[in-house]
């Protein structure tokens, strides 16, 4: 039988923690052991009771892992340091074509895969049309811009000047049976809900079905993290109706930081060394009075207050500051540095912040997979990476929906 912490089950239910804990209040969840609220567990039968046909309780990890029918041909646009391509490369995708601006990111897709046809630069400078009918998926973690026509209906040539329009360029000189895009959740009421609907008014203006956006949640699909993106997947009208495409079903086991830093279920050693970055003497001694799984609130008054300063007044949880994290909990979502006060990631037992291969490890990269530039590179290029293991899933799911659409040929 498996057993789930109050944040575990908090985190797979998509509830507040207080909803858990006016659940066990009122009789309705009852913990097996709850000497104080660090020990809280609750038995996975009784937490199925409370919401019975969510998709966690699906057995994904029995599921029969797809093989593609023939190789399937992908172009990655805005691919970062290869997390997402990585991960569809694990799922049976072949990369036709990688683009991506940032020099030290491509750097270090071609020192890991050389034989993969990186273009580096702006996406404005490449012509796709070569590729027509050549590719099967278009992918891409395009990023969120407001569109400058506020209530007007837009169409695809009105976004002209934005990066949406160079993905849903590349998409219309393409053709691909596939369109997958990647975004944060935030997109989602970016301009009350705005934006995301000028993006699927384009895929259906340019002959693509798009199915309702879905959040996945990384720390459900063998990633130690609460990273959540909004996927974005739409199928060319003459192939939706074959695809029947499905998300990928959660996995059984939410791994925590312990199982990326230490050899276990997710990898096969200790986390290597690495450099990372440090803490002034001032915040050092700030964060050694911060607790595993703690933050500001859990400093003496006097602390919070020196170190808060006005902020220690507003109102909202700021829960990402002086935070460290818990060997027994999933890593909160990585950001481009581990260190800003806003932000902090400390490691769970050392008063530091985590370090680079520490970080790609909480992503799901492996050890092999070689970093290329500064430190701040290094971590800007991890924190922005789709986790690997996340991507591998959804790939999956996308070969289950491309072999459906190559057998209907």
């Amino acid at each position: 039988m498996n057993f789930y912490s109050l944040t575990q089950v908090a985190d797979i239910l998509s509830v507040p923690k207080r909803v858990v804990k006016a659940w066990e209040k009122n009789g309705k969840l009852v913990p097996r052991r709850a000497a104080d609220e660090d020990m809280r567990i609750y038995a996975e039968e009784d937490v199925r009771k409370i919401a019975p046909d969510h998709s966690f309780f699906r057995k994904g990890a029995d599921i029969e892992r797809p093989v593609p029918l023939r190789p399937y041909r992908l172009i990655e646009l805005f691919a970062g340091a290869g997390g997402m391509a990585l991960g569809l490369e694990r799922a049976g995708f072949s990369s036709v074509l990688l683009n991506e601006i940032d020099r030290k990111a491509c750097a270090t897709l071609r020192a890991n895969r050389p034989d993969w046809n990186v273009l580096g630069g702006t996406v404005a400078d490449i012509d796709f049309k070569p590729y027509f009918g050549n590719v099967d998926v278009l992918a891409g973690g395009f990023p969120c811009q407001a569109f400058s026509y506020a209530g007007k209906k837009l169409g695809f040539k009105d976004t002209r000047g934005t990066l949406f329009y160079e993905y849903a360029r590349a998409i219309d000189e393409t053709r691909p049976a596939m369109v997958v895009g990647e975004n944060v959740r935030g997109l989602l009421r970016h301009d009350s809900g705005r934006t995301l609907e000028t993006m699927l008014s384009i895929f259906r203006e340019l002959g693509y079905r798009p199915l309702q956006p879905h959040v996945l949640k990384a720390l459900l699909h063998r990633v130690p993290q609460k990273r959540e993106r909004l996927i974005l997947v739409a199928f060319r009208e003459d192939v939706a109706d074959h695809a029947a495409f499905e998300w990928p079903a959660p996995h059984r086991k939410i791994f925590t930081v312990r199982d990326a830093l230490r050899k276990g279920g997710l990898f096969p050693s200790d986390v290597p060394e690495s450099p990372g970055e440090g803490y002034t003497e001032q915040k050092r001694k700030v964060m050694e009075l911060v607790p595993p799984g703690g933050y500001w609130r859990d400093l003496p008054d006097a602390v919070q207050r020196e170190y808060m300063m006005k902020s220690y007044f507003l109102t909202g949880g700021k829960t990402g500051m002086a935070r460290r994290m818990s060997w027994d909990e999933p890593c909160l979502t990585l950001t481009c540095s581990p260190a800003q006060k806003q932000t902090e990631r400390c490691h769970p037992e050392e008063t530091r912040p985590f370090t680079t291969r520490e970080y790609a490890r909480i992503q799901t990269f492996p050890d092999d997979w070689k970093f290329i530039g500064s430190q701040p590179s290094v971590y800007r290029q991890i924190g922005n990476a789709v986790p690997v293991n996340l991507a591998e899933a959804l790939g999956l799911s996308m070969v289950a929906a491309m072999n459906r659409i190559e057998a209907a040929r």
